[in-house]
């Protein structure tokens, strides 16, 4: 990870730091979409702790200190940090960058981590979405994109975050390229972007992240005929109770969306 400064959390809440033994109780609904289990080495712990509490900036460095089995918390941290605090956006860019590297050298060493295929997955995402989803095809990283997030489903099911990222997934393909063109050359299908959104939410209904996606989702793949529903999900994103500083910047965003 390159030298750089890091903004700063801006919402400073102390229900979001957590102790050891706070964080173990809280950990089955703090990790309900990544399914993340409890870390048994308390370096690591140390890391999702700065994590939660948003010092994102020590979870990375935490978490890379700690070794192999840190990787997930600092990437997790670097991609949540990289997408709603940087504000440059070349510097974004190269976070993502990284993680994905990062997360490529992991695949091949550990293949069954299903959050860590999510996590480069998350990665390439958002920097497609930075250079443009379009171009970003053109590249193959719409491939990538997918077969890390099928990967990481094969290996869990019930890997919440997966789902609603695929449902992104084919929705940002069929906005850009049609359903046609997008079904043909990618495999998308407006129908199964809608059940991963769905199925995310039924695994994870405390996020607002989710329905924040899914909102957008309605936006790219049905337009003014769902937008009585994306701005429903908008409404129950921004009331939900955040438990961590993730969850927070989740539901400022989706305040944000209501107040444009």
């Amino acid at each position: 990870m390159a030298k750089q400064t890091w903004t700063a959390f801006p919402y400073a809440n102390k229900t979001y730091q957590y102790t050891a033994a706070t964080a173990k109780q809280a950990w089955p609904r703090l990790h309900k979409g990544n399914r993340e289990p409890f870390p048994e080495d308390k370096k690591v712990l140390q890391a999702w702790l700065q994590f939660h509490s948003g010092e994102f900036a020590k979870a990375v460095e935490e978490g890379l200190a700690a070794g192999p089995a840190g990787s997930n918390v600092a990437n997790h941290a670097q991609n949540i940090y990289a997408n709603y605090l940087e504000e440059d956006e070349a510097v974004q860019l190269r976070l993502f960058q990284e993680v994905a590297t990062r997360c490529e050298a992991r695949m091949a060493k550990a293949p069954g981590d299903a959050f860590n295929c999510y996590l480069h997955a998350y990665a390439l995402g958002r920097y497609s979405q930075g250079i443009s989803v379009v171009k970003a095809l053109a590249q193959g990283l719409g491939g990538k994109i997918k077969d890390s997030l099928t990967r990481a489903l094969e290996l869990d099911p019930e890997h919440a975050d997966s789902h609603v990222a695929l449902g992104t997934y084919h929705a940002e393909v069929i906005d850009k390229v049609g359903s046609l063109m997008g079904g043909l050359t990618y495999g998308v299908k407006e129908k199964v972007g809608l059940e991963h959104y769905r199925q995310g939410l039924e695994l994870f209904p405390e996020s607002a992240i989710y329905r924040i996606e899914y909102a957008n989702g309605l936006a790219m793949l049905k337009g003014r005929s769902g937008k009585k529903e994306a701005e429903t999900l908008y409404r129950e994103a921004a009331a939900l109770q955040p438990m961590d500083a993730m969850e927070r910047l989740d539901v400022e965003l989706a305040k944000a969306e209501l107040e444009a």
